[in-house]
């Protein structure tokens, strides 16, 4: 399994932006579909976004299109949430996860490494 890390939440304004940031570690990464969930107060944890192993295709939540993008740095053991457009129901726990399902998957069940998760808060 690979350890992740994530780091870059905070406390926004609607409309503002966030980059969160996970940090995996060994030496495979590359093998790994990367993903983002999130979970709020009260909800269950949802799928955000995944990108393929290589990075080249990504696919995102209805509510985060257009909003978010998903990346990834191979060579750094490195994936990204770009968050913009940033709403008040946006507000999480978000989570790094990565799985080994191929080509994709968006599915929580197909991924079995996690990381502790960081808050997003966006408010007023």
């Amino acid at each position: 399994q690979v350890q992740l890390v994530e780091s870059g939440g905070g406390l926004v304004q609607p409309g503002g932006s966030l980059r969160l940031s996970c940090a995996a570690s060994g030496r495979t990464f590359g093998a790994y579909v990367m993903g983002w969930f999130r979970q709020a107060p009260g909800k269950e944890r949802e799928f955000v976004a995944t990108c393929t192993k290589s990075g080249a295709s990504a696919y995102y939540a209805e509510s985060v299109k257009g909003r978010f993008t998903i990346s990834r740095d191979n060579a750094k053991n490195m994936v990204y949430l770009q968050m913009n457009s940033l709403r008040p129901d946006d507000t999480a726990v978000y989570y790094c996860a990565a799985s080994t399902t191929y080509p994709f998957s968006y599915s929580e069940a197909d991924f079995g490494s996690w990381g502790q998760g960081t808050q997003v808060t966006v408010s007023t």
